[in-house]
């Protein structure tokens, strides 16, 4: 990364840096923050107990698709 330092009576007082290295910096800053969030949640003995996926499911109001139980898969069919 490429910095350009600005001074005002030589102090620095900026850095002006690439867009493009701006924004990897916001987006390594939001990923530290998730990840310190995710480390707090799993410190918190509420959260030590998992869930299945039906239970989430159910109470996101979610349903599972169930399976098209009217294709059947014969040997003919499965060698194809």
């Amino acid at each position: 990364m490429k910095a350009q330092i600005i001074e005002n009576h030589g102090k620095k007082e900026f850095a002006v840096i690439p867009y493009k290295d701006y924004l990897r910096m916001q987006e390594d800053l939001e990923d530290y923050h998730d990840l310190r969030e995710l480390r707090k949640a799993k410190l918190d003995p509420k959260n030590k107990q998992g869930r299945s996926f039906d239970v989430v499911a159910a109470e996101l109001g979610l349903t599972q698709k169930k399976p098209n139980k009217s294709l059947k898969l014969t040997a003919k069919s499965a060698a194809a």
